[in-house]
């Protein structure tokens, strides 16, 4: 049946996101950006902060960002209700000295960032983004359009490729940017020139590759979405689309939380990043604006909750026998519940049950995930949040195909789904 004229909506907002937030630093700006224009104050690490109950508050900490608001009830030990996700893709990460080129051909000298399907990168328009450092001690964000591209082997050239393409993680992840000599060429000045500031005052920079075409939305009913860094744009955009509506009717008896990090697809050990301080430093500055000592700090973070979210395998038309036999999550059918025996996903029976009631109030149908016992399933940040703070952790999201892929499959009514259950979540 056609989706809802809401979940089109959605999801071309989601576009627009996206589209808005190449890197992952990008996105935590996108992040601050929305929650400001929804009336949120933008606080800084380095100032005191409000130390009354009652506001919108939104930090960013590189390209990670937290965003929260304050019923005006609030005490020392409300819970707090937090919906983790993160910033960053699998992809192509610029490297130092990164003009390179051969035969004429201009290259960029890329590292590859995580455990991207580097085929998908092949044959696509692509874009430069990222945060330049100058010399007189500003971060500058930049993003350039469509720049690079890297090209395939025709098949003429090797007729073996259908039989099973393998890159090079070196020789054959260089994207070609442009004709010319490297020697009197500067990549970087691309970025610095999309940046408005002169190459010659960059003294660092973090830089990814990112896809160029936008997000859209097909097939029959138009139940599909397709576009880059779905892992995991789509459930930071459902935390932001859901804050703000939180924010407009406070609930009281739980602060709501967005906390998007970084570096999730290299496990997380950053200070942006889940195994890193920072939700644990803005929960302990939260609550020490109610006067709470270490005790009214544990027992408000023991009646806590953390949904973690982010994407899982929808079942493959063309590959089923990689799944579960039996648990088969499909993209259109509702988020998903995500179970492991072995803790790579935090979710246990009183998690489950509470996920389900939120899906109840949110009018949401919902599916679980589980792996094939023969196919071992990754992780992601509920473990590790679970462990660094003791909140009791569900681990959620929406089922997709292509994961991480330089562009993601999902189903449009999933993605308006995940951000209504998110909006009950942070009602209590």
């Amino acid at each position: 049946m056609p989706v809802s004229p809401a979940a089109l909506t959605h999801a071309s907002d989601l576009a627009d996101f996206v589209a808005a937030s190449p890197s992952s630093y990008h996105a935590a700006e996108e992040v601050a950006r929305r929650l400001q224009e929804a009336g949120f104050a933008r606080l800084d690490e380095t100032d005191a902060w409000p130390t009354q109950a009652g506001g919108r508050f939104v930090v960013v900490r590189d390209g990670a960002a937290i965003g929260w608001v304050v019923p005006s009830d609030a005490t020392a030990i409300t819970p707090v209700h937090v919906l983790g996700a993160h910033t960053d893709s699998p992809g192509l990460k610029l490297k130092p000295k990164p003009t390179t080129g051969s035969h004429g051909w201009l290259q960029a000298a890329v590292e590859v960032y995580g455990g991207p399907l580097l085929n998908s990168w092949l044959d696509r328009e692509l874009r430069l983004a990222g945060r330049l450092a100058l010399a007189d001690g500003r971060v500058v964000l930049a993003a350039t359009g469509p720049l690079l591209r890297l090209p395939q082997l025709a098949i003429h050239l090797d007729r073996s490729a259908n039989e099973g393409l393998a890159l090079d993680k070196q020789t054959g992840t260089q994207p070609v940017w442009g004709l010319g000599d490297a020697a009197s060429a500067d990549i970087l000045g691309e970025l610095a020139a999309a940046a408005g500031v002169d190459a010659s005052e960059i003294r660092g920079y973090d830089a990814v590759v990112a896809d160029a075409a936008r997000g859209a939305v097909f097939g029959k009913d138009d139940a599909f979405f397709a576009s880059g860094r779905l892992d995991d744009l789509a459930s930071v955009h459902a935390g932001v689309v859901a804050l703000i509506e939180a924010s407009e009717s406070p609930t009281s008896g739980v602060i709501p939380v967005l906390a998007a990090f970084d570096h999730e697809e290299l496990g997380s050990a950053s200070r942006s990043g889940a195994a890193g301080p920072f939700l644990e430093d803005v929960l302990v500055r939260l609550y020490a604006s109610f006067g709470a000592d270490a005790i009214h700090q544990r027992r408000a973070l023991a009646a806590s909750w953390h949904l973690s979210s982010d994407v899982g395998h929808s079942v493959h038309p063309n590959f089923a026998h990689k799944h579960d036999p039996v648990v088969q999550p499909l993209l259109g059918s509702g988020p998903i519940l995500k179970i492991n025996a072995n803790q790579r996903y935090a979710t246990d029976a009183v998690g489950a049950a509470a996920w389900a009631g939120w899906c109840e109030s949110a009018g949401v149908g919902y599916q679980e995930f589980v792996s094939n016992n023969a196919v071992p399933c990754g992780s992601t940040i509920g473990p590790i949040t679970a462990t660094r703070l003791g909140i009791r952790t569900v681990d959620i999201g929406i089922p997709i195909l292509s994961m991480h892929s330089a562009r993601e499959l999902a189903g449009v009514s999933d993605l308006h789904d995940l951000s209504r259950v998110a909006r009950a979540f942070f009602a209590g």
